[in-house]
């Protein structure tokens, strides 16, 4: 690793922060669909979802955390693309700096900037009558688990942003991501769905995610789904930044 990389890096998420800083509508658009999400579930379908559960918000705030999560990363991966097509990449290769900075400042901004999001989110709920008995542990559980969700999803985005060949194509990629939720445990538990969607949402990474979260925030024990959970954000993470890697490779050699 170049001996600069850490200090490249935050130059350049600075860089790439101060865009954000001067465009705050980015951060306020990427919530505004999952907190629209929320009001309607909550105020005109909730009362026809039994959940099991005594507040229908508690329930639905998790898989809300993850849409709006997987909405802004489709930010990232047009920021890039636009790097990529305005010749940002090729100047910065003639500078002493390391190239790996590069994405790892558009990951760090992602982050920074989704966590800002899920703040948003969350004090909305808050208003809409959330509550949660948890401890300071179990929030950071939760916290650490969005963070390395973000990440798993920011490296995917990398991969979508080098490899566009549109503006519309670069973020597009983030549709599926925002409708995986809708076929998990994150509006209504599996067992009410029919045996083949059923199958998927109980193993689809979104589920054990959401689940975790909930019983987090809720008190309940978690058992092994934790780990399960953990292992699909540390696993797509790890599978999408070897990837993100070999395509910016590719990309400036």
């Amino acid at each position: 690793m170049n001996k600069h990389f850490f200090g490249d890096t935050a130059v350049l998420t600075g860089r790439s922060l101060s865009h954000i800083m001067r465009s705050m509508d980015t951060i306020i658009t990427t919530a505004v669909t999952p907190i629209a999400l929320m009001l309607l579930f909550v105020y005109v379908l909730g009362g026809a979802i039994n959940t099991g559960t005594g507040s229908y918000v508690n329930y639905l705030l998790p898989g809300i955390l993850l849409i709006t999560i997987a909405s802004g990363i489709a930010y990232t991966a047009y920021r890039l693309f636009l790097d990529m097509q305005g010749g940002i990449f090729e100047r910065f290769q003639s500078m002493p700096i390391a190239r790996s900075s590069v994405l790892w400042a558009h990951v760090l901004t992602s982050l920074v900037a989704n966590l800002v999001s899920v703040v948003i989110v969350v004090l909305v709920a808050l208003l809409m009558g959330f509550r949660s008995g948890a401890g300071v542990l179990s929030w950071l559980a939760v916290a650490g688990m969005l963070v390395l969700f973000t990440l798993a999803l920011t490296w995917l985005a990398v991969i979508a942003g080098l490899s566009a060949k549109t503006v519309d194509g670069a973020s597009a990629f983030s549709y599926p991501l925002i409708f995986l939720p809708f076929i998990s445990s994150a509006f209504v538990p599996t067992d009410t769905m029919p045996g083949p969607v059923r199958w998927f949402a109980e193993n689809q990474p979104v589920t054990s995610i959401v689940n975790s979260i909930r019983d987090l925030l809720a008190q309940q024990p978690v058992g092994t789904e934790i780990w399960v959970a953990l292992a699909w954000c540390v696993g797509i993470l790890a599978a999408a930044y070897v990837f993100a890697m070999a395509a910016y490779r590719r990309k400036v050699s």
